[in-house]
């Protein structure tokens, strides 16, 4: 019998080019992960150790008494909800009114359709930090007795989630008029044989077929309406009213303040931002890359 030897595979040659882009990749990584770390190890280690011993020294005691501290200090649980009374209306409404917004644009023909959603994505070109002395005034002068506890849309969660929603619908109406134009118009068309109403195309057709973008648009606007600090340093006057991002300054002291605690404060508020991610990581990236196999 005559035996056959098979062709033995050659490995491809390692190029440069390939090594030095996984190189840069790599120390990419790092440098976006090394402030995160830099955190981590700053908050593990007690202020008395690195104050004898400088931040660039090998720890001798590593424990977790800056988080428990920092979540005491800081009334975080109470600022964690105060966070939750403006971030989730905030979220909800900015995508139910994007949402209908671009339903209008995406499925109905007029002249000034384009217009419309133009005039919707412009306020995302606008600085936030323009209107900040028309607005400071306009908060003071609105008078909504009843609805808020001073009676004025300023110092109030009412207050930040109108602003929230405002900045952040144009966007969110932008990218679901475009997805909404994605989907075939033969569903509608037969919805509106059978004698569907306008409401029922959207809140039971088009809707439901929005759910990857809509999840996607929910994380960042969760993640985005969650880490603000600006508009809540500049709409809210009292502290107990603050968000958990503003709070933070209740670990800062007026002489001395304690870097180590208040990275350890950082992080424990970074926590539900991450868990949001975690619980919509799979809608999140599905999200973003619709359409990519559409050729």
């Amino acid at each position: 019998m005559s035996s056959t030897s098979l062709p033995l595979k050659r490995r491809a040659p390692i190029r440069p080019a390939r090594v030095l882009l996984h190189v840069f990749l790599a120390g990419t990584a790092l440098a976006w992960l090394a402030p995160l770390l830099w955190a981590v190890f700053s908050a593990l280690r007690p202020y008395s150790e690195t104050s004898a011993r400088g931040y660039v020294s090998w720890p001798h005691t590593l424990n977790f008494d800056n988080f428990k501290n920092a979540f005491q200090q800081s009334d975080m649980l109470h600022y964690f909800g105060n966070t939750l009374i403006i971030a989730v209306p905030a979220v909800l409404l900015t995508l139910f009114l994007s949402s209908c917004v671009a339903f209008y644009v995406a499925r109905f023909d007029f002249r000034l359709n384009l217009a419309l959603l133009l005039v919707f994505t412009a306020g995302n070109l606008l600085p936030q930090q323009v209107i900040i002395t028309p607005l400071y005034r306009l908060y003071l002068l609105t008078d909504l007795p009843g609805i808020t506890a001073s009676g004025k849309l300023y110092d109030s969660a009412l207050g930040l989630v109108l602003i929230h929603v405002a900045f952040q619908s144009g966007f969110c109406a932008f990218v679901l008029s475009n997805y909404m134009r994605s989907l075939p118009h033969e569903l509608t068309e037969a919805a509106l044989v059978d004698g569907a109403s306008v409401w029922r195309l959207y809140w039971q057709i088009t809707l439901p077929l929005c759910k990857p973008a809509m999840a996607a648009l929910a994380t960042l606007l969760s993640i985005w309406i969650y880490n603000d600090f600006f508009w809540a340093l500049v709409l809210i006057s009292t502290g107990e009213n603050m968000p958990i991002t503003s709070a933070l300054n209740n670990l800062s002291g007026q002489y001395f303040t304690d870097p180590n605690l208040v990275a350890a404060g950082a992080l424990l508020t970074a926590i539900p931002t991450l868990v949001v991610y975690f619980v919509l990581q799979r809608q999140f990236v599905s999200g973003l890359t619709l359409g990519s196999n559409k050729g």
